[in-house]
This record gives C-alpha cells, structure tokens and sequence, in this order.
C-alpha cells in the first residue's frame, strides 16, 4: 500500500489545492497580488531537490519548466519567478509566480512587499478550471 502523502501545515493553511501531476501537488497560493502557485512532490519527508532520484528530479524539472511556460502565455507574464527556498516551510516546493511590471512589487521580490489580499471564492474556482484546462494533459487523475 503507498504511503499517504503530507502536505506541510503552512502549506494547507496558505494555499488552494489544484490538482496532482504525475510527481507534484499543483497548489494556488491564496494571495491575489501575484497569480503565484506552488509544485510539491508527493514524497514524504524531502526537504532538499538532491533527496529526490535521479528520475524524480528530472521529472520536477519537467513539470516546473511546463507549468512555466504556460502560465507565462496564459497570464502574460512580464517574467517568470522561479524558485525553491525552503527557508520557513522545509518541504521541497517549487514556486513559480508570474510576475507583471505593473503587480504589486515589480521589480522587488514578492515577500513582505505588500499586504496578503486574498482571493475571492469565485475568483479561486476560476482560476481553478483556467489552469486545469491549461494542464489538463499534465494532470494525473488516479
């Protein structure tokens, strides 16, 4: 039997499940300054990108780089954010945060830069069926 996946606390607290790829949890973080989402590998206990094999590493790249692209495109981004820092929450995460020179910190990094403004329910399940339509080739249904 497979191990259930956890997710880190702050992890369920701040962001809006989107759907499971075949290696990562694709997550919305609840800040409607940036459209800003989050990749999780669904690995229990991997705080590092070097923890992961050699396969599972390749496929994180690969994922990251398509989401990218994509949501580069789709929400016509000025450039993308890419990044794992794991400082505050030690699970591995991958952020990737369009960014607009016209959004709320262009060109300073997003953290502490302006308040949270959350979004509104139905701006989340908008942005919901945008991104799985977007991804729905990438998108693992089990």
């Amino acid at each position: 039997m497979k191990a259930k996946f956890n997710l880190h606390p702050r992890l369920i607290k701040d962001t809006i499940h989107i759907a499971d790829l075949k290696l990562c949890r694709l997550v919305l973080m609840n800040d409607s300054n940036y459209p800003w989402f989050i990749l999780i590998p669904r690995k229990n206990d991997i705080q590092e990108l070097y923890q992961l094999s050699i396969d599972d590493r390749y496929q994180l790249i690969s994922e990251t780089d398509c989401i990218a692209k994509r949501l580069s495109l789709h929400f016509k981004a000025t450039k993308m954010n890419v990044a794992a820092l794991g400082n505050i929450v030690p699970q591995l995460h991958v952020h990737v945060i369009v960014r607009k020179k016209n959004d709320a910190t262009w060109p300073n990094p997003i953290w502490n830069g302006v308040p949270i403004i959350f979004y509104t329910e139905e701006k989340i399940n908008m942005i919901i069926l945008e991104v799985k339509k977007l991804l729905d080739d990438l998108i693992h249904n089990e």
